[in-house]
């Protein structure tokens, strides 16, 4: 089965069913890294961009709840006309299913959604946020244990299984978020 979803439908569902605009901005971030780490991988840009998009839809509809979020969204993702593989990606990116990751895009979803938030947190820290941000500071914030406490480096180191090494990919996601930096802020 393959993606019959639009970004323009994915778009118009995430802005019917997310009010926060700091979790649009941080679904824009994961879809752009995800753009990038299907370019480098050799990976269809589209699906995994799109995946990258939509991973959160259903987090205000589920009010946060971790054992809900996820399944609610993957079923939007597949109403949208996602394909399974996609679906497959939303819902196991939540670890509270212990649903194992297998393919590429499932791992790679896995690690792009808390890169993109570990970046926008060196960003806003910056005068010219990330205009000038570097692969260096960001890797020095990483080591820094009370910069960012929310976001599980364990979880952004799992880029190794996909043959990225954690600077390589803090490198690509800082360059795929500066193509959108006015849609997020930064």
């Amino acid at each position: 089965m393959s993606t019959k979803v639009t970004r323009k439908e994915a778009l118009g569902s995430i802005q019917a069913n997310v009010q926060d605009k700091n979790m649009i901005k941080h679904m824009l971030a994961t879809e752009a890294i995800m753009r990038a780490m299907a370019k480098k991988l050799g990976e269809n840009e589209d699906e995994w961009g799109l995946t990258g998009l939509l991973h959160d839809i259903d987090i205000e509809l589920v009010e946060g709840d971790p054992k809900s979020h996820s399944k609610l969204g993957a079923d939007i993702a597949r109403e949208l006309g996602a394909s399974e593989k996609m679906a497959h990606a939303i819902l196991c990116h939540n670890e509270a299913h212990g649903i194992s990751r297998e393919t590429k895009l499932d791992k790679a979803l896995f690690c792009a959604g808390p890169l993109g938030e570990f970046i926008t947190a060196c960003a806003l820290v910056r005068p010219n946020k990330l205009n000038g941000l570097s692969t260096k500071s960001v890797m020095k914030h990483l080591h820094e244990k009370k910069f960012a406490v929310g976001i599980n480096r364990e979880q952004l180191a799992q880029c190794r299984e996909l043959g990225m090494e954690l600077e390589e990919f803090a490198s690509l996601g800082i360059e795929s978020m500066k193509t959108i930096a006015s849609a997020l802020g930064l």
